[in-house]
């Protein structure tokens, strides 16, 4: 059910008249459908400048950070090199020596992991922040369109005959997803210029200090060189293709998660939202039985998941123990025993060595943000495909069913006409449960819909606004005229009272003194003092006011924005048979021109104070068929047939 007033039909959005602007169709998110799509539409957006401004930042302090690392395995190497020769009689200073080793061993660290890692984690984390913001403001521009992209993606659809599902935890992916995805690419291109820089500064210093290793000579003067690389290429691939396979168990185990909390997590949105149906029955233990159903699946996930991080987290600190301790000391301790290098420069080329495997082993380090990342990846390029898909409703709505809507403006007697309407349900042999062969509708003409619960009142309503998917009509309503469809369920965003009653347009179309008039008309003076609040006494709107007092708020609306078609969606519901009365004569003395279709349970329309009729004529369903006569005013009584189907069809 459509909970809220809509500004008017969704014209155009399922008919089909869309078929030609397939190829033109773009949104928001139209590049981010995959992958590298996703990863580099935010540096080629308008914000280019400011993406690739503080990527620039972080590269150069990453090419800082890696130099920086030779000088930390140089004086690393000269402080065990004094204290190994602390007592050596050649040794003139061995304090001084110690110490200034040291000393410069400390500031070394102290500036790159303070100052230049600190600021680098500042920018990446800023980018972090600046790139989710993009992404986040571009998937609520593409589901917040005029095409209602929204609401189209809540219901399924087909692609080459099979089902496709709408996205699930839409809310999750957009939030959750973004944030996780973002900060994960983040720290994998961090890796990869890691690798880059180091390669190049500490590679150069292997190199650089590179010996001939005695049997292998003809290596000539880059034995020790290649002896250490090779250690390294032996060592790292076998290991990373090792945690690559672990990444795909994760990147599993992630998705399933994710959608398991994401239904446990809407459950619990859609109970608290219904908590009083739920105590008004005493379901209680019925509903208890089904968050534990829902929770058996976090759950049973979780334990794998935990089993897995415990196993990957014993895999990496083994690789980390013989990295750094065993591959990292045995390339040089044949030069080394051979007496080619000495002490200080074996303790040097050993850090070398082990600081390149740490950053050439940064794959297997964030392995797990890799898989968390290409998971969150998949569920936003999903959502982005399935964005792209509902811009053409009526192709979307035929995967599974007949939609062949036609919506028109154009300059006519009528201020809205229905012919041929045919509404059906999902699936492609669904047979109409309501026809109409031609209802016509004049300007300032009430017209009354009846019929029993079930009948299809609504979804009559609801086709006419463009917001039923499934069936065929054509629907024209007169051009330069505005509609208005109001609900029965009103549901109140958190918006100030002001912004609520100017709702569809933004609170500065309209003066303070305009929005308290229309409030005072429509019964909620009493309000009108708090009209910038975004709540009363700590309670939100949608908390404060009462289901008759958000129909009266609705109709606050309709007094200020003035339609000229107006629907009513069982409006006044929740309001006694005086407040309907009341609420009637204040479209009537505000809107004299009006066109009204209003779905109203009551068996007779309501009158006026003085006896009037409100209503010109009324639309009843028979078998299925909508049948449009004149009302007596009077007696209330059908006059003639108006309008209906030659041969009624049975349901």
């Amino acid at each position: 059910m459509i909970r809220a007033t809509a500004a008017g039909p969704m014209l155009g959005k399922i008919g089909g008249q869309q078929k030609n602007n397939k190829k033109t169709s773009l949104t928001p998110v139209s590049s981010m459908r995959g992958f590298w799509g996703l990863m580099r539409a935010y540096w080629l957006s308008d914000r280019w400048k400011e993406a690739w401004g503080m990527t620039l930042a972080i590269a150069v302090l990453t090419a800082i950070s890696s130099k920086m690392g030779v000088w930390w395995a140089e004086y690393s190497a000269e402080l065990v090199n004094s204290i190994a020769y602390f007592h050596s009689p050649h040794n003139s200073a061995p304090l001084q020596h110690l110490l200034s080793a040291a000393g410069m061993l400390v500031l070394v660290t102290f500036v790159k992991d303070v100052g230049v890692v600190g600021i680098r984690h500042l920018f990446s984390s800023t980018l972090h922040r600046k790139w989710r913001g993009w992404l986040n403001g571009k998937f609520n521009e593409a589901l917040l369109d005029d095409n209602h992209t929204h609401f189209h993606l809540q219901h399924e659809g087909r692609e080459t005959g099979l089902s496709r599902p709408a996205p699930d935890n839409i809310d999750q992916r957009v939030q959750e997803s973004i944030k996780q995805m973002t900060g994960g690419a983040i720290g994998l291109a961090m890796g990869v210029l890691g690798v880059v820089t180091s390669l190049y500064f500490v590679g150069a210093k292997l190199i650089e200090t590179s010996t001939v290793v005695r049997g292998f000579e003809f290596l000539g003067v880059y034995g020790s060189a290649i002896l250490a690389f090779a250690a390294i290429i032996a060592y790292v691939p076998v290991n990373t293709w090792i945690a690559v396979k672990l990444g795909g168990i994760l990147e599993r185990l992630t998705i399933t998660i994710q959608q398991a909390e994401g239904t446990y997590r809407g459950e619990l949105t859609t109970f608290l939202r219904r908590s009083f149906q739920v105590a008004a029955s005493g379901g209680e233990a019925v509903q208890k039985q089904m968050h534990a159903r829902l929770y058996k699946d976090i759950d049973s996930t979780w334990s794998k998941l935990n089993i897995f991080h415990t196993s990957y987290d014993s895999f990496e600190r083994i690789y980390n123990f013989l990295g750094a301790r065993i591959v990292a000391y045995t390339p040089l301790l044949l030069p080394y025993m051979q007496g080619s290098i000495g002490l200080k420069s074996y303790i040097t080329g050993a850090e070398l060595i082990n600081s390149l495997i740490g950053q050439f082993s940064w794959i297997i380090r964030v392995m797990p943000e890799i898989a968390n990342l290409k998971a969150n990846a998949r569920r936003i390029t999903d959502l982005a495909e399935a964005i792209e898909t509902v811009q053409h409703p009526a192709e979307f709505y035929r995967g599974t069913g007949r939609s062949d809507f036609q919506f028109n403006r154009r300059d006519d007697v009528f201020a809205l006409t229905v012919r041929k309407l045919e509404l059906l349900h999902e699936g492609e042999s669904a047979e109409p449960f309501v026809v109409a062969d031609e209802l016509r509708f004049l300007p300032g003409e009430w017209t009354f819909v009846r019929g029993e619960s079930g009948c299809g009142k609504t979804s009559f309503i609801k086709a006419v606004n463009g917001l039923w998917p499934h069936g065929a009509g054509e629907i024209t309503i007169r051009h330069g005229l505005r509609a208005f469809y109001a609900a029965q369920d009103v549901k109140l965003p958190k918006l100030t009272l002001k912004e609520l009653v100017c709702l569809p347009e933004t609170q500065e179309h309209h003066s303070h003194t305009r929005v308290a008039s229309v409030l005072h008309r429509a019964g909620l003076g009493e309000f009108i003092e708090y009209m910038d609040c975004f709540s009363r006494e700590g309670r939100s709107w949608d908390d404060t006011l009462s289901g008759g007092q958000k129909q009266k708020l609705v109709l606050a609306r309709i007094l200020l924005h003035r339609p000229g078609l107006l629907f009513l969606d069982e409006a006044t519901g929740a309001l006694d048979p005086s407040a309907k009365i009341a609420y009637h004569q204040a479209i009537k003395d505000a809107c004299p021109d009006i066109t009204v279709v209003s779905v109203m349970h009551e068996a007779h329309p309501p009158r006026s104070g003085n006896g009037q009729l409100f209503y010109d004529s009324v639309i009843r369903f028979i078998d299925g068929v909508a049948v449009k006569e004149s009302l007596d005013q009077r007696t209330g009584v059908e006059l003639r047939l108006v309008s209906s189907h030659p041969k009624p069809l049975a349901v």
